[in-house]
């Protein structure tokens, strides 16, 4: 962890608009993707009678003297946001998106994360929370300019279209897998553990890449320099070049949830930096 805080100051300020599958996103530059709440209630205050609150003509502020009170009708309760996104980030969530997994890393350089599903009804604006889950992303972190070889994850929010893996699909599996043997991932980690099994089932995230191909797929729209093959994928007890990993029952678990008809999108990054 110690090389984390060597590499704090390492975020550029800028904002920039892509196209990511199909969908114009605009990645935040130089502002959290979170905004989080202020403590303490935020109440309209009420005057009274040494502040402002007048007396009737009619004489004394007495019940009879009293207007009868006008009935209030009963208002509807407030639609649930997901928690801790800034405006501009919950702007980048497409308006027909009823699935998003939310990525917050611990910050800009930790490779330490978690991950909550958030889904609404259709029509509904009440996003409801699922379990959350431990994850791993890049070694260095996090940012908002990723390139190949950097050991950050990209930032922002991206659709999810496109799954695959070594092992036949779990059953109930929504997105379109691809089952090929050549999802092998070799040699170890980035601290030297082992990464076998790491692409047993992987979710490709639509960052510099084509939607509605296999995850295996090598075409790199914004050029090879900009990385590619960001995934969700098997955790192997480490952090990742780029990715984000998750526990293989977990992975399972996304696989039969996740459904092309809700338009899952991912949105990913720290949590303050």
């Amino acid at each position: 962890m110690a090389r984390h805080a060597q590499n704090r100051a390492r975020m550029s300020l800028s904002r920039r608009s892509k196209a990511v599958g199909g969908l114009a996103l605009t990645t935040l530059v130089g502002t959290a993707l979170w905004a989080w709440p202020a403590s303490g209630d935020d109440h309209d205050s009420l005057a009274d009678g040494k502040n402002g609150a007048t007396k009737t003509a009619a004489g004394p502020d007495t019940a009879q003297n009293r207007p009868a009170p006008k009935s209030v009708p009963n208002a509807a309760p407030a639609a649930r946001s997901i928690p801790g996104l800034s405006d501009a980030v919950r702007k980048q969530i497409p308006s027909g998106t009823r699935q998003v997994l939310v990525v917050t890393g611990e910050d800009g350089d930790s490779y330490e994360s978690r991950v909550i599903l958030y889904t609404r009804a259709k029509g509904s604006d009440d996003w409801q929370p699922g379990r959350t889950w431990a994850a791993h992303n890049a070694a260095h972190g996090w940012t908002d300019d990723h390139h190949y070889g950097d050991l950050r994850s990209p930032q922002g929010v991206y659709t999810l279209t496109d799954a695959g893996g070594r092992l036949p699909a779990p059953g109930g599996t929504k997105l379109p897998y691809d089952h090929n043997r050549s999802f092998v991932a070799n040699g170890t980690g980035v601290e030297g553990e082992p990464l076998a099994g790491a692409f047993d089932y992987v979710i490709a995230i639509n960052y510099n890449r084509v939607a509605g191909t296999s995850p295996l797929d090598q075409q790199r729209p914004d050029g090879a320099h900009k990385g590619g093959g960001v995934w969700l994928h098997v955790d192997h007890d480490g952090p990742t070049q780029g990715c984000v990993s998750l526990k293989p029952d977990v992975m399972r678990e996304l696989l039969r949830t996740l459904d092309p008809a809700q338009h899952p999108v991912i949105v990913m990054g720290p949590a303050r930096y």
